[in-house]
């Protein structure tokens, strides 16, 4: 069944039989091509063929007439010439010297001659055109033939139909013919069995391989086990069978994403009515004459508020979706009091957070966006900092400065330090994770809104022992009419 797409699903495609697939058509090339090979041997040794069979005739030829040319000066008797014309298959012999010619033997002349051939002086295109011309429209021409007496100054001159020449030529490539055929079968089944198996068994291997782990990725029994070797399709196989295992533990993240969202959706409904509950209290609070209450109702209404938020975060990191932030500017310096405050740091835990970012400076974000990302990265620190031994100085120090349209922020501690492990997979989620237990989800939903917002998260490399991250947020860029209008 296709899908609405026009894609194919799974199972739709269909790998052809070993001679209607990849392997026939290598197995039809092979034959082809090994064809085109012996054709072009072919023509050749059929001219070679045709010159060979001439150079008999004279050489024949020849010996009979050097043999009666040293017999006294007359003429042969009838029958020793018919004889001697018969041996050689011709109609006429002529032994030529540079003076003189003497006919050895002749029969009835026919009364012209159609081409004459100098195998002496005879060029290799020159034979070929030849050669096909008899073997196409020869077998009733007269032709003559001569040529040179081995070493010596004679000359050996015929007469002959070439009726006999064209049917040896015949023979002679139908033989050829068949000999071409049986050398393709035999090279190309050759080819064949070493292709097939060095080559298309791995590939069908690998394909059906595939078939069967789209089917169900989940199935670790269906990752492909590489062949050994060196070779490109080893290799292949090798990065393919890593490939399967790391979308399969990516399809495993990706349902604990999606278990975690139906859970964190199920709390999240009975958790917004407990907070609704307290944000009722908190109200009333705010009504309270108590100056300590009036001073803390406020922060208490936006903690409950972040709160009511916050459920939401595992949620919509799970279903991959955050929404769009609302950017105004804000002043940057009570937003990072509010996360100082949220994270109510005990003054005997010795920790220090320190702030220096001036009054004035205001960032171009989505306020409560900014918050999560600073508040995740400075609740790792003071998690980490709680771990330092006795003694040791715990600090958390959050510097912002504006350079041109970019503010830029950096939160460093003196913790520990990140982990080699962790820094791998820092921004990955349930594989960043700095301490036991966690899930990594705070740097991961850091980043997802760093990045929706234009900008940058990375951690910094420092000489001295902590952790430092600096987050860089540009300004929108201002649209030429609204700048106009505000001018």
């Amino acid at each position: 069944m296709a899908e609405k797409d026009g894609t194919p699903a799974l199972g739709d495609v269909e790998m052809g039989g070993r001679l209607s697939g990849l392997s026939g058509r290598l197995l039809v090339l092979t034959v082809l091509f090994v064809m085109l090979a012996e054709v072009l041997i072919f023509v050749p040794s059929v001219a070679n063929m045709r010159l060979r069979w001439l150079n008999d005739r004279l050489n024949t030829a020849a010996a009979a007439a050097v043999v009666v040319d040293g017999l006294p000066d007359r003429v042969l008797p009838r029958p020793l010439q018919d004889e001697t014309l018969m041996a050689t298959g011709t109609k006429a012999i002529v032994l030529r010297r540079k003076d003189a010619s003497r006919m050895i033997a002749v029969a009835d002349m026919p009364p012209s001659v159609d081409a004459k051939f100098d195998l002496s002086d005879m060029a290799p295109l020159s034979a070929i055109r030849d050669a096909f011309d008899t073997l196409a429209f020869g077998g009733d021409d007269v032709i003559r033939v001569y040529g040179p007496v081995a070493d010596s100054d004679l000359t050996i001159e015929v007469v002959l139909e070439d009726k006999a020449l064209r049917r040896a030529m015949l023979v002679y490539a139908r033989n050829v013919f068949f000999l071409s055929i049986g050398i393709s079968l035999f090279t190309a089944a050759l080819i064949f069995l070493s292709i097939n198996r060095m080559l298309i068994r791995p590939i069908r291997r690998m394909t059906e391989n595939m078939r069967d782990f789209a089917a169900d990725p989940s199935d670790p029994k269906r990752v492909l086990v590489p062949s050994s070797g060196r070779d490109e399709l080893a290799a292949a196989g090798t990065h393919l069978a890593q490939m399967q295992h790391a979308l399969q533990r990516t399809l495993k993240e990706q349902k604990n994403l999606a278990d975690l969202g139906l859970a964190v959706s199920k709390i999240n409904h009975d958790m917004r009515n407990i907070l609704s509950s307290a944000q009722l209290m908190s109200d009333r609070l705010a009504d309270v004459d108590d100056p300590v209450v009036k001073r803390f109702a406020p922060k208490l209404v936006r903690s409950i508020d972040r709160a009511v938020s916050y459920t939401k975060d595992v949620l919509s990191y799970g279903r991959m979706r955050e929404p769009e932030p609302h950017r105004r500017f804000i002043p940057l310096r009570p937003l990072i009091q509010d996360v100082s405050d949220m994270l109510g740091i005990e003054p005997r835990s010795g920790i220090e957070f320190s702030i220096q970012v001036d009054h004035r400076l205001e960032v171009d974000a989505d306020g409560e966006q900014l918050f999560r990302v600073i508040h995740n990265i400075c609740r790792n620190a003071v998690e980490a900092l709680a771990l330092q031994p006795a003694g040791a100085r715990r600090r958390v120090l959050v510097q912002a400065l504006r350079t041109g349209s970019v503010v830029s922020i950096t939160i460093d501690d003196t913790g520990p330090g990140m982990p080699a492990k962790a820094r791998e997979n820092l921004f990955t989620a349930f594989r960043g994770s700095v301490r036991a237990g966690g899930t990594g989800l705070g740097l991961a939903i850091a980043r997802e809104l760093v990045h929706a917002h234009g900008g940058t998260i990375a951690l910094v490399e420092k000489a001295a022992p902590g952790t430092q991250f600096r987050i860089e947020l540009p300004d929108r860029p201002v649209p030429l009419d609204a700048f106009r209008n505000r001018a």
